[in-house]
């Protein structure tokens, strides 16, 4: 394993782009080793990646960019992030998107977005961030188009992540439609 590419791609995650991974990072950073790996594992090139495979990238390197304490992992310095994740519940905009690989549509469109392995279900404000997510897992991503603000009006609650993403505790798929 390039433990160099591993750095650069973690880096890349966690201080500037973790909505694309759909991580929650508290508000110093930090998140649980589990959830990064379900990310990490969606890419091909990271399939098989390790808790140890983390913790020797990180013996490894001599910029010591990244800690582990108590099964959670973080950056330590260069975030470009706009603002942390904060779960509090917001009026969310009319639309809201996501985007997704082909072979989930059909289950979506049945049973509605799930949070999976993740505490909650995450949706982006516009189509060109909801392509970015969906490439992660899928070349050519399916993008939904998430009636938000009906959603919102019926008693689903929506929580303010950044200005890029919006995070529910799950999605009822008569609020979904394929873009």
């Amino acid at each position: 394993m390039d433990l160099m590419k591993l750095s650069k791609e973690l880096s890349y995650a966690l201080r500037h782009s973790p909505w694309e991974y759909e991580l929650e990072l508290d508000e110093e950073g930090w998140v649980e080793i589990s959830q990064l790996l379900v990310a990490l594992h969606e890419s091909p090139q990271w399939k098989g990646v390790t808790q140890v495979d983390l913790e020797q990238m990180i013996q490894a390197s001599e910029k010591k960019r990244h800690e582990i304490r108590s099964g959670r992992i973080r950056a330590l310095y260069g975030h470009s992030t706009p603002h942390k994740i904060s779960k509090l519940s917001a009026e969310p905009p009319e639309t809201l998107y996501h985007g997704t690989p082909a072979r989930a549509v059909h289950s979506i469109m049945e049973h509605g977005l799930q949070p999976r392995q993740r505490q909650y279900v995450h949706l982006s404000a516009d189509i060109d961030t909801a392509n970015q997510v969906g490439r992660r897992r899928d070349d050519q991503p399916v993008i939904l188009r998430i009636n938000a603000a009906q959603a919102a009006t019926d008693g689903i609650l929506f929580y303010y992540g950044n200005e890029n993403i919006w995070l529910a505790d799950h999605i009822p798929a008569r609020y979904i439609v394929e873009q």
